[in-house]
């Protein structure tokens, strides 16, 4: 009996070393109440944070934040970053849930049911976009334009000379953040496999991108 409870105390263990964590805040720039997460919360209602939250820190994970009870309406995905405000979503949030990780949808991106394209907002990837380097950026929104192709971490994009240029991206392979400063500082988002315009406040704003998954 005593190796069977060990087993499930290591396997308990590793479960909450896996978990991802979410700092919400009722003010912009993190300040005012906090609230930490490790675990979904499908009413934030019920522990007096419904519409409060402005800014995030996500410190793990890949979080999905919904305007309705139950992950309805509107929602935006965040991956690890510093969100300092909601832009569009600010005082919105009623609930909270970590997605499964190599899900691979999008960060920091509405999900709208007037406009669901089947794809969270996400373009499928074409068979052309198979080919290529793990991630691409280009100048125009719609995929064309100057572009720059990457496939590593870049934590200046002055080096590239496409410094607050990028208005649209490819991805192909794995999960990577997109920033507005040098060094991933800023307002960031994740996003995974597709084709995606980026929202307003990173369309021509991308400082930095590293590859997080």
């Amino acid at each position: 009996m005593k190796p069977l409870l060990a087993a499930l105390a290591l396997l308990a263990s590793i479960n909450h070393a896996a978990a991802g964590e979410i700092s919400l805040f009722t003010d912009a720039d993190y300040r005012g109440r906090p609230l930490m997460l490790r675990e979904p919360v499908t009413n934030l209602d019920r522990i007096g944070f419904n519409d409060r939250a402005s800014s995030a820190i996500v410190r793990s994970g890949t979080w999905e934040i919904c305007e309705h009870k139950d992950f309805g309406g509107r929602c935006i995905v965040l991956g690890p970053g510093e969100y300092r405000m909601f832009d569009g979503f600010n005082d919105q949030a009623s609930s909270v849930r970590e997605l499964e990780r190599g899900r691979g949808r999008d960060g920091y991106r509405d999900r709208d049911p007037r406009h669901d394209d089947g794809g969270w907002g996400r373009r499928g990837p074409r068979d052309d976009d198979r080919r290529g380097p793990p991630v691409e950026l280009f100048a125009d929104r719609h995929f064309s334009g100057e572009g720059v192709m990457l496939g590593s971490d870049v934590q200046s994009l002055r080096s590239r000379n496409f410094n607050d240029r990028a208005g649209s991206m490819i991805v192909r392979e794995g999960e990577w953040q997109v920033c507005e400063h040098d060094d991933y500082r800023g307002r960031c988002a994740v996003y995974g496999p597709g084709r995606h315009s980026l929202p307003r406040g990173l369309d021509g704003m991308v400082s930095s991108v590293r590859r997080v998954r």
